[in-house]
């Protein structure tokens, strides 16, 4: 299957979103971006994307105006409570309804721990599991009010699944957002409201891909069993998905080619077959009634 194939999945009719409104923090670049391209490509009322960067959402809100989609943009910080507010007051002003909230925006670094600042740990965990919470809390009644059914997907990690060398905070922060969406989606059923997450593992041509390698874009993944890193078309359609299937709820989809469970072998795959004919050789050898171990 070729490299551009995975850029362009595309499984859902283009109006499977119709006339819902999306608000997407950290939309204005990588995973964030390609979430609000692909709501407004099927079929989506209007998207509201929200970000620090007056020009960076200015530049992402033109691109998307040209791709077909409607869009506006509110400058903010998830970690203010009431920049989330407005971002919210921003989609039922432009839009008239909130149906789905997309929270991007996140905090990440490498860190050996040791020299991580408790300063550093806290901006993380402010960005990432505050953010969310923030805009969840925020987005609550107009979700509630949602004729669709409200939909919070959370972009997470599998860096708590196991352990991960040098991300502490992250590992704390994503976490976090995984069991406070298992909570939301049981107190917050009964209003019709849905809360998942999607964990990415490394994903290609992003900003969080360039700063975790290092720079290193093209590096190869021997521990995916996949053998490469997902795309953010990918990571998208998953998305989608989750805002269709309505019996999903306080679940996290992993689409991570494997990465989180992925290792290495310890020996090649060759000779791992010939130990395997040995032993069978040797297992016919010993008869029906040998003992065998």
């Amino acid at each position: 299957m070729s490299k551009a194939h995975h850029r362009i999945l595309n499984y859902f009719k283009a109006d499977v979103l119709a006339d819902r409104v999306a608000l997407i923090t950290g939309g204005g670049s990588g995973i964030g971006f390609e979430i609000s391209q692909q709501f407004g490509v099927h079929g989506v009322k209007g998207v509201v994307i929200m970000g620090r960067r007056q020009q960076f959402l200015e530049d992402a809100a033109k691109m998307l105006t040209t791709a077909g989609v409607t869009t506006a943009i509110w400058q903010g910080d998830v970690r203010k409570p009431e920049d989330c507010r407005r971002a919210v007051k921003t989609a039922i002003d432009s839009f008239g309804a909130l149906d789905i909230l997309v929270n991007c925006a996140a905090g990440n670094f490498l860190a050996v721990s040791e020299q991580l600042s408790p300063n550093a740990f806290k901006t993380v965990m402010d960005i990432d599991t505050m953010g969310c919470f923030n805009m969840m809390h925020s987005a609550f009644e107009p979700l509630k009010n949602s004729r669709f059914g409200g939909v919070i997907i959370s972009i997470t990690a599998t860096l708590h699944y196991t352990a991960t060398w040098w991300q502490t905070a992250p590992v704390a922060a994503k976490a976090a957002i995984d069991t406070m969406t298992r909570n939301l989606a049981l107190e917050w059923g009964e209003y019709g409201i849905r809360c998942n997450t999607i964990a990415p593992g490394p994903v290609e041509d992003t900003p969080g891909l360039q700063k975790l390698s290092g720079g290193n874009t093209t590096m190869p993944f021997p521990t995916v069993p996949t053998r490469r890193a997902s795309t953010k078309a990918e990571i998208a359609s998953s998305a989608i998905y989750l805002c269709l299937n309505e019996a999903i709820t306080g679940h996290s989809l992993v689409v991570d080619g494997g990465e989180w469970f992925g290792k290495q072998a310890y020996m090649p795959r060759e000779m791992v077959a010939e130990i395997s004919k040995k032993v069978e050789k040797s297992s016919r050898d010993m008869g029906p009634g040998a003992s065998k171990l």
